[in-house]
């Protein structure tokens, strides 16, 4: 099969189209001819940083992690799929689980999920890895209909999962952001959209909920703006955030008696802990889909999988969706 190996990191890693053998099905497992991949943030982390990130796979190397496409073979043990399924999951490229940038993948079956019927290849591959982390983190904070969330990012990958999702689950939503055009689609979404670069959180926090703070607060920012969360955030609120590793004064987070949460979506498969809530994550999320309650907005360039090199050029280029 035809897969884009990639055989060193840094600057110097590019993907190189490779002819290699077919994997083999294994027990638990299915064999998965991909349609549709896309391309994630830590999916260009691991090619620029390679050795300095704990899960770079060894080179040679297939990266990519979420994948739609149709299960060919079945492994010992593999219930509740058939050859034929169209299904899909973030089940690769990274530690020791071979990529998506390939023809085909062996994914753990535990994984995956029935693809969402109301969307096509190319849409469901966008959905696994923002999905899951928008749908942990919002059920860690505990949502609950009623409440004001706001999203931070909300026209990001993450953050636009995140946003509808809250509303779905009957929140009054807000979301950050800061340009037109970024504004103009968490409105289309259905949330209030902010103007980071001309409101102060002091002045949102006081226009959206009268001075009391949001109940639960959703960033996909995170690191140093979650100091703004703080402040922002009710007291007793919830804070999921995806970027956390930086160092904080936590001081106003104690004062207010604020719970933070740390979603990492990645541990299922890093670690093989849990990995069936990923599975059943998806069952969830694609019921949310063809209800008509999510859906992904896509970036206007799409490539093959010749183009591999040219995709990861479009995510850094800060341009993509």
């Amino acid at each position: 099969m035809q897969a884009m190996l990639i055989n060193a990191y840094g600057q110097a890693g590019k993907f190189e189209s490779t002819e290699i053998d077919r994997p083999t099905t294994k027990p638990g497992h299915v064999l998965i001819k991909i349609s549709a991949s896309s391309v994630n943030t830590v999916d260009t982390m691991i090619r620029n940083m390679g050795e300095d990130l704990p899960m770079s796979p060894q080179t040679p190397a297939i990266l990519g992690m979420d994948f739609a496409g149709t299960i060919e073979e079945l492994g010992e043990g593999v219930e509740g799929f058939k050859v034929g399924d169209e299904v899909y999951g973030c089940a690769g490229g990274l530690a020791d689980l071979p990529g998506t940038l390939a023809e085909y993948i062996v994914a753990d079956a535990d994984l995956i999920a029935h693809k969402p019927k109301n969307l096509s290849m190319r849409e469901a591959a966008a959905l696994p890895l923002v999905a899951i982390t928008a749908y942990e983190g919002l059920h860690r904070a505990g949502i609950k209909a009623g409440q004001r969330v706001l999203v931070h990012g909300g026209s990001g990958g993450v953050g636009h999962v995140a946003l509808q999702l809250a509303k779905h689950y009957g929140a009054e939503v807000f979301s950050t952001g800061g340009g037109d055009a970024q504004l103009e689609l968490i409105e289309q979404l259905g949330a209030t959209p902010i103007n980071y670069k001309t409101e102060t959180v002091e002045q949102y926090v006081q226009a959206h909920t009268g001075g009391a703070g949001f109940d639960l607060i959703f960033d996909s920012v995170g690191a140093a703006n979650l100091t703004n969360s703080f402040a922002a955030a009710a007291l007793n609120g919830q804070i999921a955030t995806t970027v956390s590793m930086c160092e904080l004064d936590l001081t106003p987070a104690h004062m207010k008696g604020l719970s933070l949460h740390v979603v990492f979506m990645l541990i299922p498969m890093l670690h093989n802990h849990k990995r069936s809530v990923h599975g059943e994550t998806l069952t969830d999320l694609a019921a949310i889909v063809e209800s008509g309650a999510l859906k992904p907005v896509l970036d206007e360039m799409r490539f093959t999988l010749n183009q591999a090199n040219e995709a990861h050029a479009r995510l850094e280029s800060g341009q993509a969706m």
